[in-house]
């Protein structure tokens, strides 16, 4: 797990955050994600769908039925693809329409590296 932040490595073998390694882009001095204009708005569904997982912990410390935990569970998991497919689009709007615009070799990496996020997406 070479290159990746000192908190996302494993504890007793189990990631304390994320196993994606960072893609080690970062945007020029200025530059802004394609996600920028909506930050707030991704914060507070992040914040949503953190209170849907703690939830779930709740629904297991209660000892509910497990098929109603189930069904928390494809929500939750529903919400986050949601997320990710809107992130997509707004990196496809924002960076790789860049990318296109300045042509050269930025936009075969910035499609080659949005076809690597949306085959990590369809694994899940």
């Amino acid at each position: 797990m070479r290159g990746m932040h000192p908190s996302n490595r494993t504890t007793g073998g189990r990631m304390t955050t994320t196993e994606a390694e960072p893609t080690g882009h970062t945007p020029a001095e200025g530059a802004v994600h394609g996600y920028h204009h909506q930050k707030d708005e991704h914060l507070k569904r992040l914040r949503r769908i953190e209170g849907q997982i703690r939830g779930l912990q709740r629904l297991v410390d209660e000892d509910v039925y497990c098929i109603d935990i189930l069904t928390q569970v494809s929500a939750s998991t529903k919400a986050l693809q949601s997320f990710a497919l809107q992130l997509l689009e707004e990196h496809l709007r924002h960076c790789v329409a860049d990318a296109a615009v300045k042509g050269g070799a930025e936009i075969d990496a910035k499609v080659e590296e949005a076809t690597k996020a949306i085959a990590r997406l369809l694994r899940t």
